[in-house]
């Protein structure tokens, strides 16, 4: 069995023994086994699949990330990390959260930009008082 720990940047995702580990790196499409030689990988934002000891799929959507398998172990870092029960839910629930997230983002720069220009006036008054 393969020992899986899946974590994002504030927890662990996953945690369980699998039997395979399906993934896609930046040069494609690979398969994990318990005795699959070690190394480390890029993985593309996109599905991953597990094969549970009983022979059930799970899938799930990742972002970006790295995979480092040693031994019997497989540990995946990625930003974030989705699962769902078939391919036509996991894409809806990915879609909703890419849409939170691309607000989230957008409001972030607004911020931003917005403490730029409040840095450039203080510093322009600033010269104004010299």
């Amino acid at each position: 069995m393969i020992d899986l720990k899946i974590l994002l940047p504030d927890k662990t995702f996953l945690k369980r023994e699998v039997k395979k580990v399906t993934a896609e790196a930046e040069n494609g499409w690979f398969c994990l086994l318990p005795k699959h030689v070690d190394f480390t990988t890029s993985l593309t934002p996109g599905i991953l699949m597990l094969t549970t000891p009983e022979g059930k799929d799970i899938l799930l959507a990742i972002d970006e990330g790295i995979l480092v398998k040693y031994g019997e172990k497989v540990i995946i870092s990625t930003r974030n990390a989705i699962e769902g029960e078939d391919l036509g839910e996991l894409k809806d629930r990915v879609e909703e959260i890419f849409i939170k997230t691309d607000e989230k983002e957008k409001d972030a720069q607004t911020a931003l930009s917005k403490l730029e220009a409040d840095f450039v006036r203080s510093f322009l008054n600033l010269e104004k008082h010299e």
